[in-house]
């Protein structure tokens, strides 16, 4: 065992203990980072407007802070790009994350100097979790591999601007830094391709040990490193590789392709980072859901699913919330972000300590019919079916079909691209939509009621969903192909790939 190896673990004892006071005393630190962040925030245009300075109750902000999205709060954020300060958090941003929204066009996310040190805590604090419990730190000595956007950043009214993970890329520990790869020069390429075939190169002869990055896009990079090396497993290329980290999709219906592909069931770390707010980790190996973060400069927020497009929602805080119950996440945080609503849906599956999964995102969702499936059903339906059946999944997306054939009762159309396929195609649909009737009672009852007719599964060609993301404009990075519609404006651009 290396030094920095022999080093971590009582650093991993020391992040253990500070996260056991975490874990026991969540309800009060909220309470602790709300009032921190209106006592902060009370002096800015945003909290002047808001009368922060009257707010002493949650029940205080509710009244004065409706739940905003990006477009709400675009006229502060519009300020702040131009050079404002003291809009939505005191002083300027420290950088301000570039990200891609579905209906906003170039979005940008405020991260301060507060925010942007928790983003680095965090996913330290995955990885020493890890240790901790595993004993597993000789990835700590070796070489890693961060999958992320280009660090090169750009200047608006002396703001950095950039990718959330380009941004990081300029706060890695020192003592990390000469074991990170790719090099600064690889990871500025632009083109994701291109700079796929350049980490494949620059890394193919390395001892290396964790690899970090969103599942379509490892799998990418390890489909092209086994091709140069003469179609070796990963675990061949790379015998200490031993810790895989992901975020951001649901790695259950990549799993089996990627435990293909490496030779083995590789240890695993999800994270929920977001450019608005490192969220939760996974601490521990053996337990279900992903510790929340209550002590990072974020107050949650929680509007029950079903709610969350009425006109005056219930809104709740971490005390409030009901166990295996999908929410709405809605973030107050250290950025100037306030009653923000990320668009993902969570469901709490322990409150001691407070742990979630990510189900879904709350505009992703079919409900063409009145079924209201949501995405952890249709992910928990395809991947019980394909595990049963040694199917393996590459990537897939849903949405409805209203107007189906003469004669026909409409359906849900499944998109999916398989790396090995089932040989009937057909019973395999059956099966799936069997056990989606199972987990949503209004599409069980739309089909015994014969308003829908079951499932039908369209298989395309390989690459399909590569070509397609391609052509967005869209491939690589944190980029993600929707899982659900409740249009066919995915399915039939994907007429032209398939």
């Amino acid at each position: 065992m290396g030094l920095k190896a022999a080093l971590s673990k009582p650093f991993a004892a020391i992040i253990n203990r500070r996260l056991d006071k975490l874990r026991k005393n969540a309800v009060a630190l909220q309470q602790q980072t709300f009032q921190y962040l209106i006592s902060h925030a009370k002096l800015t245009a945003f909290g002047k407007t808001h009368q922060f300075a009257g707010i002493k109750t949650y029940e205080d902000f509710k009244k004065n802070v409706p739940v905003y999205d990006y477009e709400d709060l675009r006229p502060y954020i519009d300020r702040i790009v131009q050079g404002e300060s003291n809009v939505l958090w005191p002083g300027k941003p420290e950088y301000l994350a570039k990200t891609s929204g579905t209906t906003s066009g170039v979005k940008y996310i405020p991260i301060s100097r507060e925010s942007m040190p928790e983003h680095i805590k965090a996913a330290r604090n995955a990885l020493l979790s890890y240790v901790y419990e595993t004993g597993n730190a000789d990835f700590v000595d070796g070489k890693m591999i961060f999958l992320q956007g280009s660090p090169v950043l750009e200047v608006k009214a002396g703001i950095s601007v950039g990718r959330l993970s380009g941004i990081v890329a300029h706060h890695v520990p020192g003592y990390l830094q000469k074991n990170r790869l790719p090099s600064y020069e690889v990871n500025r390429i632009e083109d994701w391709e291109q700079k796929v075939d350049a980490i494949v190169a620059e890394t193919k002869e390395e001892d290396m040990r964790l690899i970090s990055g969103i599942p379509p896009w490892c799998q990418m990079y390890f489909d092209r490193l086994s091709a140069v090396c003469g179609g070796k497993k990963i675990k061949d290329i790379f015998p200490n590789f031993k810790l895989y980290v992901h975020g951001g999709v649901n790695y259950g219906p990549y799993r089996a392709r990627m435990e293909e592909t490496i030779g083995f069931a590789i240890d695993t770390i999800e994270t929920y980072p977001a450019s608005e707010g490192f969220i939760a980790f996974q601490d521990r190996q053996k337990e279900e859901g992903l510790l929340l973060m209550v002590d990072s400069g974020i107050f949650y927020e929680f509007i029950p699913a079903e709610e969350f497009f009425n006109e005056d929602p219930i809104r709740i805080s971490l005390k409030d919330i009901e166990l295996n119950k999908n929410y709405a996440l809605i973030l107050n945080t250290s950025a100037g972000l306030w009653g923000y609503s990320l668009g993902d849906t969570v469901k709490f599956v322990s409150k001691d300590p407070y742990k979630i999964v990510v189900s879904g995102r709350i505009k992703h969702y079919i409900s063409a019919f009145g079924e209201h499936v949501i995405g952890e059903e249709v992910e928990q339906a395809l991947m019980a079916v394909a595990n049963e059946e040694g199917i393996e999944i590459v990537e897939f997306t849903v949405a409805p079909e209203v107007n189906p054939p003469k004669g026909q009762l409409p359906y849900h159309e499944w998109f999916i691209e398989f790396a090995t396929p089932p040989k009937d195609l057909a019973a395999f649909a059956l099966k799936v939509d069997k056990t989606l009737q199972k987990k949503n009672i209004y599409y069980f009852d739309l089909i015994e009621g014969n308003i829908l007719q079951p499932l039908v599964i369209k298989s395309l060609k390989k690459d399909t969903f590569i070509n397609y993301m391609r052509s967005l404009g869209k491939l690589g990075g944190q980029n993600k192909v929707p899982r659900l519609s409740n249009d066919r404006k995915i399915a039939d651009e994907l007429k032209g790939y398939s």
